[in-house]
């Protein structure tokens, strides 16, 4: 049964949402401060993906909208699964938006704080969302698989935040030292996201924008360690995504790729 705080939170869903998309929308074409691209740009690191790889949030942005009309449609918000993932989505969308608002500031420390906040906050959610199967595809689609999509892309976009905060601090942006770190950090990030991938749900969109942010990070043609670190990551986070998926019986391939 539906209850007035099932209601309360859909419907804080919906609006940190819309505001996320305002948000998004005006800090990427820098109607207020600069525009994240070129906050990014000015502080530029050997892990620093193609400009077109921030194409996703597009995509991302979509599949959330369309995750927050349906939790509000009338018999969702009752569900078991929206009330345990429901608030942390709330959080994430006011993280977002206030790490929006900080980098295009230019409080590019305290935008780092805010996403690693961000990239927590989604930690749990995917966590509970785990722990419930998804029912039919529309759950596939519209819900585990839009909150995977944006975890993925936030757990490679926090360590990419962790190079520009350095550079902005006075760290090398290039050279050996910044070539070292990058690669640590590159393996240790294809590591955590192989094991995601292992065991949570979502693991076909959590794998593919992990994939699609550490192939723009080889488009940008880095330094040879690198692109190399990249790539291993790229490769390990496919394999375990193919093992998980292929070890299972044929007619539930697709819900073991989602979960």
């Amino acid at each position: 049964m539906t209850t007035p705080a099932d209601r309360v939170r859909a419907g804080a869903l919906l609006a940190g949402t819309l505001l996320q998309l305002v948000v998004g929308g005006l800090g990427g074409s820098g109607a207020f401060g600069l525009s994240v691209g070129v906050v990014a740009r000015e502080n530029t690191t050997v892990v620093m993906p193609v400009p077109a790889a921030f194409s996703i949030w597009g995509v991302i942005y979509a599949a959330l909208l369309l995750l927050a009309v349906r939790q509000a449609l009338p018999g969702q918000p009752a569900r078991a699964v929206h009330r345990a993932t429901g608030w942390w989505l709330v959080a994430s969308t006011l993280l977002n938006a206030g790490w929006i608002l900080a980098f295009s500031a230019q409080l590019v420390v305290i935008a780092q704080v805010i996403i690693v906040g961000l990239l927590v906050v989604l930690a749990v959610a995917l966590a509970q969302l785990s722990a419930y199967r998804a029912e039919g595809p529309a759950d596939r689609l519209l819900l585990h698989g839009p909150v995977a999509l944006y975890a993925g892309w936030v757990s490679v976009a926090t360590v990419v935040g962790a190079a520009t905060t350095g550079t902005f601090l006075g760290a090398p942006g290039a050279g050996g030292v910044a070539t070292v770190l990058g690669t640590l950090v590159l393996l240790v990030t294809g590591a955590i996201a192989g094991v995601v991938v292992g065991r949570c749900g979502g693991a076909l969109p959590f794998a593919a924008s992990v994939v699609w942010a550490l192939g723009a990070i080889v488009a940008m043609v880095p330094p040879l360690p690198v692109t190399l670190a990249a790539l291993a990551a790229l490769v390990a986070v496919l394999a375990v995504l193919a093992r998980r998926v292929l070890v299972a019986p044929p007619a539930t391939r697709l819900p073991a790729a989602f979960g």
